[in-house]
């Protein structure tokens, strides 16, 4: 690691890390690469069968074996070398991509029945769950180990940052590539990331293992995580409330309907609208650096998820293409903030050798979400329609960080301290 002055109060302490650099381009191209081929796959998916409940099974492909996986996943992480672990689970993007990449070639798929390229979509996207269920907490652990515990709070809002501006900007790029140079072509450039992120991550060196081997039985050494979590009410209390918050304001599955057949914008349109969130996370990465959270986080957080929750109302009740781009901006301003204090609670809170497993935790809660949320908005689009499904979701968003808010006096009293 770098010698390097740790003042907390500069807010590029942590980017004075060599391999914390290298740390945060992996987590922006991985998951840019991931959110671009997650889109495209979309987009893909609903072209070919003009029906919503198919985008939703997307994200039940992949929630199924991430939320089955992860607590046995946090488990291995834990007691596996870390830079390793990412390693591994780049090689195992490069095979998904590969294969997209060769399914959504028509000369290759000439003659290949609709359903059976339906099928292989889905089973690449249930690899990709199974993948995610490691990726998480070994990029998790892995950041504690790049920089000094005084510099968590810094580091997690660099790493948070690009991760949220990786999550939406890869979209956003995906929906306009779609437009310039079609299906096939865009999931080239999806590997081109993932190469970028594997050459990083041979730029930092093997790290300790922190495991402590104290004669757990397998059942307990799965479950500690849940355990621990569940004694931590903080933590168990800002999980949850993110979990359900994109659960029901999982409206950026819609995006594509919205754009198709709502406010018929096309594929640069689509391009524009996953844009928008990803230009609001941009933005609100320089404002924390600068001036990070420091008072009342509890109260921030509850109050930037039931501003999310108002965003998905107002897309979601928009005729409007401004107004939308606007509402969508600032869902990704709001959301950058929910989640970065969500990161810096989940560090600051873990201790080393347990980070594998509560981040399968917070997997469980958060990262799985996204996929069931999409699930969740398909079936509710099929059943009350688009925007009744869209507007219904912010609203239950809403109802969530009231309860939250009500029964959590740890939430309202928080203080983020190293």
């Amino acid at each position: 690691m770098d010698d390097a002055i740790t003042n907390r109060n500069d807010p590029y302490a942590s980017l004075r890390f060599r391999e914390f650099k290298f740390f945060l381009v992996i987590r922006f191209a991985l998951i840019f690469a991931l959110a671009m081929q997650f889109a495209i796959i979309e987009w893909k998916v609903y072209i070919l069968t003009n029906d919503p409940l198919n985008l939703g099974l997307i994200g039940l492909a992949e929630f199924v074996p991430a939320f089955c996986l992860a607590l046995f996943a946090g488990n291995i992480v834990d007691k596996k070398e870390k830079r390793g672990m990412v390693l591994r689970c780049i090689f195992g993007y490069l095979f998904i991509g590969t294969g997209l990449f060769f399914l959504t070639w028509d000369y290759v798929m000439a003659g290949v029945p609709k359903n059976m390229v339906l099928g292989l979509i889905y089973f690449l996207v249930f690899c990709g769950g199974i993948v995610r269920a490691f990726t998480s907490p070994s990029n998790f652990t892995l950041l504690s180990v790049l920089v000094p515990r005084e510099l968590y709070t810094n580091a997690t809002t660099w790493s948070t940052s690009a991760w949220q501006i990786g999550a939406i900007a890869g979209p956003a790029l995906g929906g306009l590539c779609i437009a310039w140079i079609g299906v096939h072509w865009s999931m080239l450039l999806v590997l081109a990331f993932v190469l970028l992120a594997l050459f990083c991550i041979l730029q930092i060196a093997p790290k300790p293992i922190y495991y402590k081997e104290i004669g757990e039985t397998v059942k307990q050494r799965l479950t500690s995580g849940l355990r621990f979590v569940w004694k931590t009410k903080v933590l168990l209390n800002a999980m949850a409330l993110d979990m359900f918050a994109v659960l029901f304001g999982g409206s950026v599955a819609m995006i594509t309907i919205y754009a198709n057949d709502i406010l018929h914008v096309g594929p640069q349109g689509f391009g524009m609208m996953r844009a928008a969130p990803a230009v609001g996370s941009f933005l609100i990465l320089f404002t924390l650096a600068y001036k990070p959270i420091v008072t009342k986080p509890g109260i921030k957080l509850l109050a930037s998820v039931f501003g999310f929750g108002l965003c998905i109302i107002i897309f979601g009740l928009s005729k409007n293409f401004v107004l939308s781009l606007a509402a969508l901006f600032m869902s990704g301003v709001l959301d950058g903030v929910s989640v970065i204090i969500r990161q810096t609670i989940l560090q600051l809170k873990t201790p080393d050798d347990m980070r594998g497993r509560v981040s399968s935790v917070s997997s469980i809660f958060v990262g799985s979400s996204n996929e069931l949320g999409s699930f969740e908005s398909g079936v509710a689009a099929k059943l009350m329609g688009t925007v009744t499904s869209v507007v219904f979701g912010g609203c239950m968003t809403l109802g969530v960080v009231i309860t939250t808010y009500i029964i959590s006096p740890a939430m309202r009293k928080l203080e983020l301290k190293a």
